[in-house]
């Protein structure tokens, strides 16, 4: 077992309104979906074990792209949207905020009840680590959320977060099983160092090397356990900075959407009828299935596909949300009736802005960051715009139109 990274988030007020909650579900049941027929359920949780991917996925799902929100409202809408469907999927999530995080153990029972998997086992899993982050580590956060993510083979990811109200901020720690197996079918004989006393006190029969591993992480500085995993820190400041985003990969992904040149999409007719806005939000959402980690080291990129709740950095475009999860669960239904057509072109995308960038530079003015934001919140009302406040409004006075026309 290893906690495979952490995040340190600005904590936000406010809620997800109902017209976005419904479609956070949506968007992220199909990517995931998307994600264990195209490589594995064990992807799945790979993914969600890694901070960087979490927030980038939280950003393309239309939420505050850098806030502690994105914890509590990414795990309910999954856990809405994916247990329904949880034994056809061989995935399963539990617990969530608050009292919902004491019915993790019971839920985890539940699970093996269904699976054959060892239920007592997992709910252990499930206590340790969150002794572990919110005790055998001072590091000043009480934790308030806990999700247990784990699939039909027995993987598992923790998702939890703690709140630090001195400091106004939250941190996410995520844990991975990835090494579990091994470490239980090869049992320590024992442990250097000073035995420091049990952090928990397990009954379980089999729960011995898991005591073992608590009190050896227990002895390690907190200091060094953090250096050894990912870390990601979010700025305080609640706009999207161009020092956010890597603008040549936005640039690239930009142009692969808008310029619609022939050689590039010869091998996407599938998606043609397509427009070029909501191939702009399909191909951030293709880099969210397909792209390898370095991908995800500036998650503020990914709410260029859908914007963000609060308006920033631009309002959700409603209906484009709307035409990217409905191309995307015909994707799904049509490759399991043995079809694959159309999601072999959603990959495509993602290849196709990747090869996109060793030759682009990000010396076009249509391209340029400020550009791009001024155009989405000028048009936004096009496409169903929305944040919390309300619809977004059309402009009253243009005084240049041509500066608009941008693509």
């Amino acid at each position: 077992m290893k906690r495979s990274g952490s995040a340190d988030l600005p904590l936000h007020n406010g809620h997800v309104p109902m017209w976005l909650a419904e479609r956070m579900s949506k968007l992220g049941l199909a990517i995931v979906e998307t994600i264990a027929a195209e490589f594995s359920t064990s992807e799945v949780i790979s993914k969600l074990s890694n901070p960087f991917w979490f927030q980038s996925f939280g950003a393309v799902m239309g939420m505050d792209w850098h806030s502690s929100g994105i914890t509590t409202s990414v795990m309910g809408a999954l856990k809405r949207a994916v247990n329904p469907h949880s034994k056809e999927l061989g995935i399963y999530i539990c617990g969530g905020k608050g009292k919902h995080s004491l019915q993790t153990p019971n839920e985890l029972r539940t699970v093996g009840n269904k699976t054959g998997l060892n239920g007592d086992e997992l709910a252990l899993y499930s206590r340790l680590t969150a002794k572990v982050d919110n005790t055998a580590i001072q590091d000043g956060f009480q934790l308030y959320l806990h999700s247990f993510v784990v699939n039909d083979k027995g993987e598992w990811a923790v998702i939890q977060q703690g709140m630090n109200n001195n400091s106004s901020t939250a941190r996410r720690y995520h844990w991975h099983s990835e090494n579990l197996q091994s470490f239980v079918s090869t049992p320590h004989t024992f442990i250097y160092g000073q035995n420091q006393g049990p952090i928990l006190n397990f009954t379980a029969e089999n729960a011995g090397i898991v005591r073992d591993k608590t009190l050896e992480i227990c002895k390690e500085h907190p200091d060094k356990i953090m250096r050894e995993i990912m870390h990601l820190k979010m700025p305080n400041h609640h706009d999207v900075r161009i020092e956010d985003v890597n603008t040549k990969r936005l640039g690239a992904m930009l142009w692969l959407a808008h310029e619609n040149k022939p050689e590039d999409f010869e091998e996407l007719l599938l998606l043609k009828g397509m427009g070029p806005r909501a191939l702009q939000s399909l191909a951030l959402v293709s880099e969210v299935i397909y792209g390898t980690p370095t991908r995800f080291e500036d998650p503020a990129r990914f709410s260029f596909a859908h914007g963000g709740k609060d308006g920033h950095p631009f309002p959700v475009p409603v209906n484009i949300f709307d035409e990217t999860i409905s191309t995307l669960q015909s994707a799904i239904n049509k490759a399991k009736i043995g079809n694959s057509d159309k999601l072999q072109a959603i990959r495509k995308l993602s290849e196709i802005a990747i090869n996109a960038e060793k030759n682009f530079t990000p010396n076009d003015d249509r391209y340029s960051f400020e550009k791009v934001i001024e155009k989405e919140r000028a048009e936004s009302y096009k496409y169903g715009g929305q944040t919390v406040f309300g619809p977004a409004k059309k402009p009253k006075i243009i005084t240049d139109s041509s500066q608009l026309k941008l693509f």
